[in-house]
């Protein structure tokens, strides 16, 4: 009786296994031949409980992405799917079970572990380019890598190992320690871009306000404030070269009419009698006049045969200037008085220092 029994069980026993054995090989085969879901293998990408993201977009149609959106966004999660449950042969110990799935802590340890060697700042070792913003995925042995770069070493390598340490059958978990190295960097150059704006608007005012100790850049400077001066003044007055000139003309023409209309009672008599010119005599006498006025040569001075409005050229020698007195007392030579008069057409000329009318005689 204890032989049939003993049979029986170990019957029972056998069946058991060969049950369970044939139930892990069909698992596996289904596994191993059932066709990827693309809807589930987009989900799985995305995150354990994340939905497909929907821009909210303003009145105008522009995308607007909230706070929450955000942090789902750098939210940290595991990449590989769950393992499926065991099968009968597992648990019998028949087929060694698959190695147990990282807890957060151990996954923590992994990432400070990766942060202490430094790998996300370091370029990506498949791309060899820096990370930045694009996805980053953090392996079970502490290498980081990009999602994309991992994903196409995998599909032409045609197994699952880390690229720097060949270790199979890895875990990937989605981390953003790059994104953030990156956000740091362009916040500080930005901080120091704009300092250094601040720094050299100061130096300039500085420049602008305090005198330099070097002689040299002392002089500069004092220069540069004294054209900044000048200039300024300049463009403060009234810089109409046309209209100032105008007025001076127009100045003139009433002076001149007002010395015309005091002439007939302060002038002297056109028909200066004798003693009139005598006196007239002793006044130029007293101004001491030995040069033309016009000339500028000495009145006592001879003319050559070429002047005289070019008459006689040649025939005559040096010969003596006529002098012409004008009842203003003023001496001239007659042949600079005759051009003068020539290149002045007035009614009633008037005399070249005091713009008087005149009558005139040869001395």
């Amino acid at each position: 009786m204890r032989k049939c029994n003993n049979s029986k069980s170990e019957k029972g026993k056998m069946a058991i296994t060969a049950v369970a054995l044939q139930d892990h090989i069909s698992r596996s085969m289904l596994q191993s031949l059932s066709l990827s879901d693309p809807v589930r293998d987009r989900l799985r990408a995305k995150g354990p409980g994340q939905k497909p993201r929907q821009r909210n977009r303003h009145a105008n149609g522009k995308p607007q992405h909230s706070q929450s959106q955000r942090s789902l966004e750098e939210r940290e999660y595991v990449l590989d799917p769950a393992p499926p449950p065991l099968t009968l042969a597992q648990k019998l110990g028949l087929v060694e079970a698959p190695e147990r799935r990282l807890s957060e802590a151990e996954w923590e340890q992994v990432k400070t572990r990766s942060v202490q060697e430094g790998d996300s700042t370091q370029p990506c070792v498949i791309c060899r380019e820096e990370f930045r913003l694009q996805p980053q995925v953090l392996l079970s042995c502490s290498h980081v890598f990009h999602r994309t770069c991992l994903k196409a070493f995998e599909r032409y390598s045609g197994k699952k190992c880390c690229p720097m340490c060949r270790r199979n059958q890895y875990e990937t978990r989605v981390i953003h320690e790059g994104a953030q190295i990156y956000r740091e960097k362009c916040i500080i150059r930005i901080q120091a871009w704009w300092r250094g704006c601040v720094a050299r608007r100061w130096y300039r005012n500085v420049r602008r306000s305090v005198p330099p100790k070097d002689k040299r850049l002392r002089q500069q400077f004092f220069e540069t404030k004294l054209q900044e001066m000048s200039d300024s003044l300049v463009q403060a007055c009234h810089t109409d070269t046309e209209a100032f000139l105008s007025d001076i003309e127009h100045s003139v023409a009433q002076s001149r009419l007002v010395f015309r209309q005091l002439e007939p009672e302060h002038a002297p008599d056109a028909q200066a009698n004798e003693e009139d010119w005598v006196q007239i005599e002793e006044q130029a006498v007293q101004r001491e006049m030995q040069d033309c006025p016009i000339c500028l040569t000495p009145l006592s001075a001879p003319c050559s045969g070429s002047e005289g409005h070019g008459h006689g050229h040649g025939r005559r020698g040096r010969e003596p200037r006529h002098v012409l007195l004008l009842s203003c007392s003023h001496l001239f030579h007659q042949v600079c008085l005759e051009a003068f008069e020539l290149f002045c057409p007035e009614t009633r000329p008037t005399c070249p220092l005091c713009r008087a009318t005149y009558s005139k005689r040869v001395l």
